[in-house]
Parts: structure tokens; sequence; C-alpha cells
């Protein structure tokens, strides 16, 4: 049932939902620590239809994947010797969760959906093929790892890739466990460069509110249980500390796939983890949350938000986007959709450990 996350993004007017169907969807994926057990008179279709997927149990605890994203030869791909006909009942279908892909190395972030449910084989073998003038000139093979997203959605593989050159690429993307194994490909565009910060960019000094300068936490974030400590600094302040920071765009009430939520409170854990290591900030999509009164033709985007480039990206609508930075306030690495404390955490130490 993970599939279901993903249905607002195949029928656009679903965005218009009210605010109380998303923030329902959003609790559904809070830790327990955040929201109350779901009531026992709910039945198990109620749960599926609000949360796509059941939560862990307390008890249940999660796979922790290698974060290594480590090369490796073309050979050594677990890849069958043919790509299973879409129409098999072992078709495997790719959902591309990085949209925004640009020339130079990033992060590249997918779902492997089967017919039955989300394939979870701990790594996927990735091979990046440039397909412009009529050619399929192969690239790097490299290991995605599957990484669990918490609280009942399934997950997703990452990996870093490079791209050399604009234009029209293909990922060969092969999985294989003792039990399974197969093959398929996703055709991805590269631009030359992305409205968004990239790479080894300064982002904007964007003077955003903070803390001290509002009376109530709701005129800065739709979350409906805020850390205070991700509203002490503006963005500008925290490009020009010279601390790491780790700053994250989302809307915990609206996001369309509901994982927004989820999102903040993976950033509000690290922060926890790294107190005082690096700064850690929020910022809200919409600006003055309180005005949209669950009607988001009334929304307006945060000036943030245009500023960095988001607005500008084709089919964006409301996602998150968490970027880490070193100490020189470029970018180190960015996330487009959602990335788990895991991802985060890797990227962050290796900020940490330059010095």
């Amino acid at each position: 049932m993970g599939w279901l996350i993903f249905l607002p993004a195949v029928f656009p007017a679903l965005r218009l939902l009210p605010a109380a169907l998303f923030t329902l969807r959003r609790r559904c994926l809070l830790p327990a620590r955040r929201r109350a057990a779901p009531a026992a008179t709910l039945t198990i279709a109620t749960l599926l239809l609000a949360c796509g997927a059941a939560a862990p149990s307390p008890s249940e605890s999660l796979p922790t994947p290698t974060p290594t994203l480590t090369p490796i030869p073309a050979a050594a791909a677990p890849a069958p010797a043919r790509l299973i006909p879409a129409e098999s009942p072992d078709a495997v279908n790719p959902i591309l969760a990085t949209k925004t892909l640009e020339t130079g190395r990033q992060r590249v972030a997918f779902l492997l959906v089967g017919q039955k449910a989300l394939i979870k084989t701990p790594t996927a073998a990735v091979t990046a093929r440039y397909l412009g003038d009529g050619a399929a000139a192969a690239g790097e093979t490299v290991q995605a790892v599957y990484h669990p997203w918490p609280y009942g959605i399934r997950g997703a593989y990452s990996t870093e890739l490079t791209f050399d050159r604009p234009g029209p690429w293909r990922l060969d993307i092969a999985v294989a466990d003792a039990d399974f194994s197969a093959a398929t490909t996703l055709d991805v565009e590269v631009t030359a460069n992305s409205p968004a910060p990239g790479l080894g960019r300064r982002p904007p000094l964007s003077r955003t509110k903070t803390l001290s300068e509002v009376a109530d936490l709701a005129q800065l974030t739709t979350d409906y249980t805020p850390d205070p400590d991700l509203y002490r600094l503006s963005l500008a302040a925290a490009i020009q500390s010279p601390k790491p920071a780790v700053i994250v765009f989302a809307s915990p009430a609206f996001c369309v796939t509901a994982t927004c939520g989820p999102q903040v409170d993976a950033v509000s854990e690290l922060k926890d983890a790294y107190r005082g290591q690096a700064d850690f900030v929020h910022i809200e999509i919409y600006a003055d949350p309180q005005a949209i009164q669950g009607d988001l033709a009334q929304a307006e985007l945060a000036p943030a938000v245009t500023e960095w480039g988001f607005s500008q990206l084709p089919h964006w609508f409301n996602e998150s986007w968490v970027f880490i930075l070193d100490r020189q306030g470029s970018v180190k690495q960015r996330f487009e959709g959602f990335a788990t404390r895991t991802e985060l955490e890797t990227v962050l130490r290796a900020v940490l450990a330059e010095g």
C-alpha cells in the first residue's frame, strides 16, 4: 500500500484537499514520542488509507543500512540477463525521487515498486548511460543503498552519480538477493544548472524571521509540535556562521506526500545529537502560515523559497529540501524529497571531520 503516498503527485487536484487531511497523514508518520497511538476503534483499512502502511510497533526495530556509497565495477553488478517485461508479475517499476538533476556529482534517489509491494533488497546496482547523439555510452556503475523510511512508509534507494554533460540519460538498475532478481531502467533529464543551489555553490543570504521576532511560533511554521531551536537563526546568519549548517525547507501540515513533518523531525533529532557543533534551521514553505486557514489557494510562498529557486523548478509544488553547508557556507550536499537521518548524518559527520 506504500504507493498511496504518490497519488497526490499523479492527481494534482488532490493538492487542494483541506489541511486536516494533510495533518492526519502527517501525524501517521510521527514517532510515538510526538503523537498518540491510534484509537483501538480504527480499522486496519482506515489506517492504511490514512497512512499508506501500518507503523512499526515500539519493539520493532528498522534495519540500519550501510551508508557507504562505494562505486563497484560493472562486472560485480547483480544484473540479470534480461529486463522483465512491464506486464510480468515480477516487473519492477522505478519512481524517481530526485527530479532535479544537473551536471556534476550529486545524490540520486529512487523507489522500486513491484506488483505487490515496494522492493526492499538492501542494495541496487546503478549504471548511468548518456543517451545523446544516438548512443548509450556507459558511465560509472555504483551501489545504491536502501534506506527504510520511519513510521510506516517503506523506503527508497539513494546513491551519488556523476553526470558529465547535460541532456538525456538512462539509469540501468539491477537488484538481486537470494530470492529475487530483476532489472529496470529509468530515463532522466540532466540540466546544465538547476535553479536550486547546487553542490559547491553558496546559497542566497535570505533574511528570514526568527523566534525572537514573533509572538507565536505558529507565525513561522505549520509544525504542530515545533522545535524552538530550529527557529533561532535566520538563513543569512546560518550561512555566514563559522559552523556547518543543516537547513530544511518543508511544510509539515501541507506537504503533498506527508513526508515533510518527518523530515523536520529528522533534522531536529540530528540537532539533538550534534548540538553546538552545527546550526540547524527550518524554513516554512509558506509565508504567514496562520493566514492559510486550511485553504492553500490563500497561501503565498515564503520569500526565501523563491530566492532559493524552488518555485522555478518544473513540477515542484511544496515538497521538502534539505541542504548541508560546510563551514564556508557552501552546499556540501542537497536532498530533494525525504532523506533519512542516516543519510543526513553521514554527510554532516564528513563536514565536521573536515575541520
